[in-house]
């Protein structure tokens, strides 16, 4: 006998319950905010819409089928079964959070506050939750596989991110190192760090670094399996320079070789979650072997 579908619903702690955690009480919370001008009913606000979605999709689960909750911030210690079916509830931002946790999963985005999040990736209402979690399991719906990035270090360590993987110094110090772009050129550089974005990621940090630069390079389209590199704010010295700060990947990678004591590799800005970079130590970066399978 087959077991039941698994739906695992995640979501993350609101702005109003990380105040309350920290001031002890609504009024104390209330108090802050007003001394620094802000009033908290916008805040209380926002965490009962999204209360309300995960009510409302929870609700709507299936009751013969099992079901699984996690919160962004115990995301790492959370284990995906292949059979899981993924709903994501909050902001665009939280399923890249996940999605380097998943191997092939659909995920259903979620948006608690239509209107106030762009939408790229939690495309749908909580009222469609039932609905989408019947058909997902029927086959019914179409996923668009979003491509994924890779960070591959020569002593075995490595991370995926939807997004970006930002390589730099840990406190945002001057990284040095010398990158190697497909075709061979390389170039010694310091600098605030590179950042290597998938198409997804275009509509983030990379699109920021690209509209303040005015580049002209061609960020990667939807599902497009390619990725775009930025190095920021690239220093030029008598030993380095800044003719190769930015580019498009495809098959060959980005290799980074670290002339720093220390430095890190994150991905979408889950900097707790990271590789650790000595002197010498070669750096990979290109497309992953995995994609985000986001239902449409």
């Amino acid at each position: 006998m087959s077991l039941a579908p698994r739906v695992v619903l995640v979501h993350r702690r609101s702005e109003y319950d990380e105040l309350v955690g920290r001031h002890g009480s609504h009024g104390q919370a209330a108090f802050f905010l007003s001394s620094r001008g802000r009033d908290i009913t916008e805040v209380v606000s926002r965490h009962e819409a999204q209360a309300e979605a995960v009510r409302v999709v929870s609700a709507a689960i299936p009751v013969s089928w099992r079901r699984g909750e996690v919160e962004r911030e115990d995301l790492s210690r959370f284990l995906f079964a292949p059979e899981d079916v993924v709903v994501v509830v909050g902001q665009d931002g939280l399923v890249p959070n996940v999605a380097k946790y998943l191997a092939g999963q659909p995920v259903i985005g979620i948006d608690p506050e239509p209107g106030r999040n762009p939408g790229v990736l939690v495309r749908h209402p909580a009222a469609d939750a039932g609905s989408l979690l019947l058909a997902v399991v029927a086959g019914e719906l179409p996923q668009a596989a979003l491509t994924m990035v890779v960070a591959e270090a020569d002593d075995g360590q490595h991370l995926v991110a939807l997004n970006e993987i930002f390589v730099g110094h840990a406190s945002h110090q001057t990284a040095r190192y010398t990158v190697t772009v497909p075709g061979g050129a390389s170039e010694r550089q310091a600098s605030s760090g590179l950042v290597i974005g998938t198409a997804t990621g275009a509509t983030g940090w990379c699109s920021s670094i690209w509209r303040e630069r005015h580049s002209t390079l061609a960020l990667p389209s939807p599902v497009e399996p390619a990725l775009a590199w930025f190095t920021r704010e690239a220093w030029v010295s008598p030993v380095t320079g800044d003719t190769l700060t930015e580019g498009r990947l495809g098959a060959e990678p980005l290799l980074v070789t670290v002339e720093s004591n220390r430095l890190v590799a994150f991905g979408d800005g889950i900097e707790d979650d990271h590789l650790t970079l000595g002197w010498g130590q070669q750096l990979r970066i290109g497309l992953a072997d995995r994609a985000l399978h986001l239902v449409v």
